[in-house]
């Protein structure tokens, strides 16, 4: 799945926002009847950031957005698309990233939103780099965004210490011939979507007093079978799209995956046979805040200057659908190409 050869898209400009209240191992083991020693066994987790009662999704994503934007040094109206991936939007309709557009001011931008589970990052970027590379819009704005606290039961020990909220964007343009977007890999293992679902809330079962009382706005999960199906579809798709870029593994500098827990994380490193310190990892801070982990890692590698000018990147994802997603990329370092123009 490539681009047009002749039109390298990449990043350009990034951002992220987590919120304030932090929520610690000791704090959910009171909730859910687990040490913290177990907590931390079990998903590689230390802390989560949660969103105050105040905030929605799109609050979240408008933080990080208005950071890529000014990171990427453009205006909101430089802004074609706006494409917000998410699992839990603030309402069903309209698509929330309608509400961060009016929010930003893009208003010569198309916005919708994108629905493929911890994905959707990946995804997203696929989507948005094809309406650059075929001269639609000059730049698009991508969002990871999750609020995933309010679908999870906190008294459910197998969900409630997995998830935080966050968000990460990233704005989409032109780069230099060579770098950017390589290949990427999307797929979906539909007969697994029932994994990992929350059950009531849309047109199958909608809210009622019964679905309430039986928890069914609350997030489902068969661990053992998210596991299997995540560490498989991420380390495959990741190996099918260095094939047919063409690319060994020794010459990936950095995995980049989803942070959806440490042991997933470590079994995926060892089928590919990459090494722990070319993995980025900071699921240890932030939990797995879904479509927003990737941009979270990227933009914190890139800060700290781990990632710079012709890296590549390999990154993959999995989650609820069951979806999967490989891309790899060459590291554009924006801020350097910058400095030299002045």
């Amino acid at each position: 799945m490539r681009l047009k050869e002749k039109l390298a898209v990449g990043i350009v400009g990034m951002g992220v926002y987590v919120p304030e209240n932090v929520v610690t191992n000791k704090d959910l083991s009171a909730i859910v009847n687990a040490d913290e020693e177990w907590i931390f066994s079990r998903t590689g987790m230390l802390t989560r950031h949660v969103a105050s009662p105040r905030q929605a999704t799109s609050d979240l994503a408008v933080i990080a957005a208005r950071q890529a934007l000014q990171d990427a040094n453009i205006s909101p109206d430089d802004i074609g698309l706006v494409i917000v991936a998410t699992s839990t939007p603030d309402m069903l309709f309209p698509a929330t990233a309608c509400i961060v557009q009016g929010q930003l001011g893009c208003s010569q931008a198309a916005a919708f939103d994108l629905s493929a589970g911890c994905s959707g990052f990946i995804y997203a970027m696929m989507v948005g780099a094809q309406f650059i590379a075929n001269q639609i819009y000059r730049n698009v704005l991508i969002i990871g965004a999750e609020v995933l606290t309010r679908v999870n039961d906190p008294t459910d020990r197998e969900t409630s210490i997995l998830f935080g909220d966050g968000a990460g964007a990233a704005v989409l343009g032109m780069v230099p011939p060579e770098y950017g977007i390589l290949d990427a890999q999307l797929g979906c293992y539909g007969d697994k979507s029932y994994i990992l679902y929350l059950p009531a809330g849309g047109s199958r079962l909608p809210a009622s007093g019964e679905t309430v009382q039986k928890k069914l706005h609350f997030t489902r999960m068969n661990g053992r079978e998210v596991f299997k199906c995540a560490v498989t579809s991420m380390s495959d798709c990741s190996e099918k799209v260095l094939a047919q870029a063409g690319i060994s593994i020794e010459n990936v500098d950095f995995l980049v995956p989803h942070q959806a827990n440490r042991r997933i994380i470590d079994a995926c490193a060892k089928r590919l046979g990459i090494p722990l310190e070319k993995v980025l990892i900071n699921l240890d801070r932030y939990g797995n805040t879904s479509a927003a982990t990737i941009p979270l890692v990227m933009e914190e590698a890139f800060r700290e200057r781990k990632i710079k000018n012709g890296h590549h990147l390999l990154l993959t994802a999995s989650g609820t659908g069951f979806t999967w997603g490989a891309m790899l990329m060459r590291w554009y370092d924006y801020k350097l190409d910058r400095k030299k123009e002045s």
